[in-house]
């Protein structure tokens, strides 16, 4: 299977989505309503079980919210008062279409469909042991490990998940459906978003606000880490069940994958991507005409450091949003072109100028050496690059997709070398205690961070018990579609 975009392989990928609903007609609808408003969080496959009162239906696919659930006969067809959907880009597991959520299992207690966004961290030293012990796995995805613990443990559904979810380690946030409820968890350190909402009668758990947004519903509160929440007919019930811990947050849904119109714990992603914009300039600002971000990332980032310096904001790129599937095969000498088909250099405003770029991150380098080459090709004076993320040198463990260490640039050159490698008149990064800084931190406490920072200073909050043993799942050839 072939992914949305196979140029865009120089940025740290998204997660997943999550979104769930009950107690409201069509909450299929409703769904994929909220999936498609979190399409930037996973853009490979999405899905979406739900539940009438009677039966649970499922359909997942790949591609497209807009394309898989286009056709209302789909929507028809997950008739039901409760659903939970998911989009998914593959952190865990290939990409095959078994590995798609929702996932869906009987229990004794009834039907269950199961949603996750993070990564279990030993997932495949549980699933030896789910395997010698009788299990059998029909994926490759960390996620139906919480499926199996769960059918080895006993009590009841609730009993069962908090069971299974204390022998677990990583970063996760999920969401669940049972016969009688709606279940949302976040891991206990709080890695991965989770939000609870309302529309009118009907509760919403979601990863982020602008899915309520969309459906003109209300946010109520941000799901606590360790916290597991259960919607039923009986109401609202909160459960702490895990031994409390310091939070570790993702620091960078702040800076990247957060929709900007997006609210965390309050907190708006826009502004705040301003204010690291602000003070990344306050670090490193350069004499320049323009400022220009890098589509659509580098947008915020690069306004507040215009703002900052007093120099113009100018669009002197052009990114192209109707990509899609590529439809030609991505040769070498194509994929050399491919940074073309996104995005395009507005000669007209750059030309004759010193220009400051401004993006998110650099993980492999590749894509902004091609964007550096272009800016100078449309007759930039001087190319300054800047950078709203310290430097990535470690990989992510906990959800993200991220390259081998050796394939990440700033794990493996000076800042002097990245510079030559990228074609820069200059490059710079906020330092670490300045992105702290601009999310209102006094800056970063080693002892005991306010955020999970991992991807730039190894510091994994979270045991790596499947990397440390070099482990991994074994991976299935499955190619077909499924509905139940």
């Amino acid at each position: 299977m072939q992914t949305t975009n196979p140029f865009d392989d120089d940025k740290l990928q998204e997660e997943c989505a999550l979104f769930g609903i009950r107690k409201t007609e069509d909450a299929a609808a409703h769904t994929a309503l909220g999936l498609h408003a979190l399409q930037h969080r996973g853009q490979e496959a999405t899905g979406i079980a739900s539940y009438n009162g009677v039966d649970f239906r499922l359909h997942k696919q790949a591609g497209h919210v807009a394309d898989v659930f286009a056709d209302q006969q789909v929507i028809a067809r997950l008739n039901g008062f409760a659903a939970i959907g998911h989009n998914r880009y593959a952190t865990s597991g290939d990409p095959m279409m078994r590995n798609t959520q929702p996932i869906f299992a009987d229990f004794s207690f009834g039907g269950f469909a199961v949603a996750h966004n993070g990564n279990i961290t030993n997932a495949y030293a549980l699933r030896q042991d789910l395997v010698r012990s009788g299990s059998i796995f029909q994926s490759t995805m960390d996620t139906e490990t919480i499926i199996h613990l769960m059918a080895t443990s006993r009590g009841s559904m609730i009993d069962r998940m908090v069971t299974a979810l204390r022998l677990i380690k990583g970063a996760y946030s999920l969401v669940a459906l049972s016969e009688d409820a709606l279940i949302g968890v976040r891991d206990p350190m709080g890695f991965r978003p989770l939000i609870l909402g309302r529309l009118g009668t009907a509760h919403i758990l979601t990863s982020e606000t602008v899915a309520l947004d969309i459906l003109g519903a209300e946010m109520i509160r941000t799901v606590e880490p360790g916290e597991l929440i259960v919607i039923s007919d009986q109401g609202i019930e909160s459960y702490f069940p895990f031994t409390s811990t310091p939070k570790r947050f993702c620091i960078f849904e702040y800076i990247y994958f957060s929709r900007p119109d997006s609210l965390i714990d309050g907190i708006s992603v826009y502004d705040v991507r301003k204010k690291i914009g602000a003070q990344l300039a306050k670090e490193s600002a350069v004499n320049a005409d323009i400022v220009v971000p890098i589509p659509d990332s580098g947008v915020p980032g690069a306004i507040g450091f215009a703002a900052e310096i007093n120099l113009p904001f100018e669009y002197g790129i052009i990114r192209n949003h109707y990509v899609g599937r590529t439809f030609i095969e991505p040769t070498d000498e194509i994929r050399h072109l491919g940074v073309k088909l996104k995005h395009n250099a507005n000669r007209n405003t750059i030309e004759n100028k010193r220009v400051i770029l401004v993006d998110d991150s650099i993980v492999r380098g590749t894509t902004s050496r091609k964007i550096v080459e272009m800016v100078r090709a449309a007759g930039a004076r001087e190319v300054h690059l800047r950078i709203t993320s310290p430097p990535t040198t470690h990989s992510c463990f906990y959800g993200v997709n991220t390259p081998e260490r050796d394939k990440l640039i700033a794990a493996n050159h000076t800042l002097s070398e990245m510079q030559s490698l990228i074609g820069t008149d200059s490059l710079a990064f906020i330092s670490l205690d300045g992105l702290y800084k601009a999310m209102g931190q006094a800056g970063r406490d080693p002892k005991q961070p306010h955020y999970c920072d991992a991807c730039f200073t190894g510091d994994y909050p979270v045991e790596l018990t499947d990397h440390i043993n070099g482990k991994s799942p074994p991976q299935l050839s499955l190619l077909q579609g499924e509905n139940l």
